[in-house]
């Protein structure tokens, strides 16, 4: 795979009141951008998303990693853990987030996508639904799409990828639940001997690498001129 120059900004997101923190890394002239949806007490420093992040650079493809809460909201949620499972709140930041690449004179026309791990991924989903056309792909790693819901999952239009690790057996029962309801084109993907975070030699590398795949079949196809 042909690597590409990348350069890296720290941005900031306008959200109702407050300010989100991301880091935004472009390749020159790429071909799409993925929008990460972190959960479970995760942000934009994660080392998992990170290491997927930098494939999808490695592809031509720009990518906003986002702290979705604040510093002191963080702060709260590692005591009480309730605002990692708040997803309408980080439906709406990833709608935010959305709206801000819309408004950046590079990226405005280029396909987006969005990448969601854990709790992000329901977060990634609901977005999907409400912007339809707007997200051309969604994959999902480790991630609980279930919280979502039904309707929405078959409202989502975005050709969707769920990533399972074959030994996280309760939420691969989930994504497999959550699958059934889909009706955009889609895939389940379980990875072997893969648990929740991806932690076993080689698994994480084969979870990126699907998704390089599947952005690249969604959103890359997208930019390419008929």
């Amino acid at each position: 795979m042909d690597k590409h120059p990348v350069s890296t900004t720290e941005v900031r997101v306008a959200c109702d009141a407050i300010q989100l923190v991301g880091d935004l890394a472009m390749p020159a002239d790429p071909h799409g951008i993925v929008v990460f949806a972190h959960g479970s007490g995760s942000g934009r420093h994660s080392s998992r998303n990170r290491a997927v992040a930098r494939r999808l650079q490695d592809a031509g493809l720009a990518t906003l990693l986002l702290d979705l809460l604040t510093p002191e909201e963080d702060s709260v949620d590692q005591r009480t853990r309730h605002l990692r499972f708040d997803i309408p709140l980080l439906s709406r930041r990833m709608e935010a987030a959305t709206a801000w690449v819309d408004q950046q004179q590079a990226l405005r026309a280029v396909p987006l996508g969005y990448f969601g791990a854990s709790t992000g991924s329901a977060a990634a989903l609901i977005a999907a639904a409400r912007l339809g056309r707007r997200v051309g792909a969604v994959v999902s790693r480790g991630g609980r799409p279930d919280l979502a819901g039904p309707a929405v999952l078959a409202a989502v239009t975005a050709p969707t990828l769920l990533v399972v690790g074959a030994d996280d057996t309760e939420v691969l029962a989930l994504n497999t639940t959550a699958f059934e309801h889909l009706r955009a084109p889609r895939r389940l993907s379980v990875i072997p001997g893969a648990t929740h975070l991806f932690e076993e030699p080689g698994t994480l590398e084969a979870a990126a690498g699907q998704a390089v795949d599947w952005f690249t079949q969604h959103l890359v196809r997208q930019a390419q001129p008929a």
